[in-house]
């Protein structure tokens, strides 16, 4: 077995993972994100109990740029107080166990890889909107990280007067249209006129950052995670709306666009980069 853990910017979740299975899945809300001992502490306190168990050791994916090799990681998304944090070092003193750390959505699409709707592609994309937007690659059958584990980041492009990010995330709900992705989602399932607008609106935006990635890397498949990915059905018309007009209509014919299909992706992906990582390129 090994233990497979999934950081975000908002929640934290851990579980035991054995034979493409997560067993014991425990979850936290990440607290006072200021407090760099807090956020340690409260890590280290979900992932200890789970190490009574006979664990090959620890994968972390961590919504950030990391140095795999040092197990440091920089600037965590939404968690200021990690802007240098040798994770790594700290983890395995407090647990007593090896630990590999890696970008959460680098996790999210190898667990879609090695277990999920990817396995059978030797080119797709994971792209998770939440707090965030970032972005996993497999590319011709490898984890294609960059040389700063930072390779994919279309969410720091600039857009508009912001970045695609910020109209691809919960920003777009929370800072322009005051109100969060969870009530405007759950206000669409209603029928709500205004909400059912801003998930046009929405896709439209995804759509532009979908159309960077097709020029960049081409993949077979788009692997769409994290929280507002659950409103796929609202946005999915204007997104493929607003992709028609892309340069290359055999690409768009090709391309597959689907949500995820298991939530545990992230933990199981981390679980994979126990004992030796596959299949990661430079």
């Amino acid at each position: 077995m090994r233990i497979g853990v999934d950081l975000g910017g908002t929640n934290i979740r851990a579980g035991l993972v054995h034979g493409g299975e997560v067993h014991t899945l425990r979850r936290h809300i990440l607290k006072q994100k200021d407090s760099l001992t807090h956020t340690l502490s409260q890590l280290i306190d979900l992932i200890r109990p789970l190490c009574q168990y006979p664990v090959e050791g620890i994968g972390i994916g961590v919504p950030s740029v990391v140095d795999v090799r040092k197990g440091i990681v920089y600037q965590v998304a939404n968690i200021p107080s990690w802007e240098e944090v040798p994770l790594k070092d700290i983890l395995e003193k407090a647990l007593n166990l090896p630990v590999w750390i890696n970008n959460d959505v680098n996790c999210f699409i190898l667990g879609q890889y090695q277990y999920g709707l990817a396995r059978t592609y030797s080119s797709a994309l994971g792209l998770c909107t939440g707090t965030g937007l970032g972005s996993g690659l497999i590319l011709n059958g490898e984890l294609y990280m960059g040389s700063n584990c930072g390779a994919g980041e279309i969410g720091m492009l600039s857009y508009l007067d912001q970045t695609l990010e910020y109209y691809c995330s919960a920003a777009f709900f929370t800072d322009l249209h005051q109100i969060t992705p969870l009530e405007a989602y759950e206000l669409a399932t209603i029928g709500n006129p205004r909400a059912l607008m801003l998930w046009v609106e929405f896709g439209r935006h995804l759509a532009q950052a979908i159309k960077t990635i097709l020029y960049a890397y081409d993949p077979e498949i788009i692997l769409m995670g994290g929280s507002i990915s659950k409103a796929f059905a609202f946005f999915e018309p204007s997104m493929r709306a607003h992709l028609s007009d892309f340069s290359y209509s055999e690409t768009l014919r090709r391309l597959l666009i689907l949500p995820s299909d298991d939530e545990n992706s992230g933990v199981l992906g981390a679980a994979a980069l126990v004992s030796s990582t596959p299949a990661i390129g430079y």
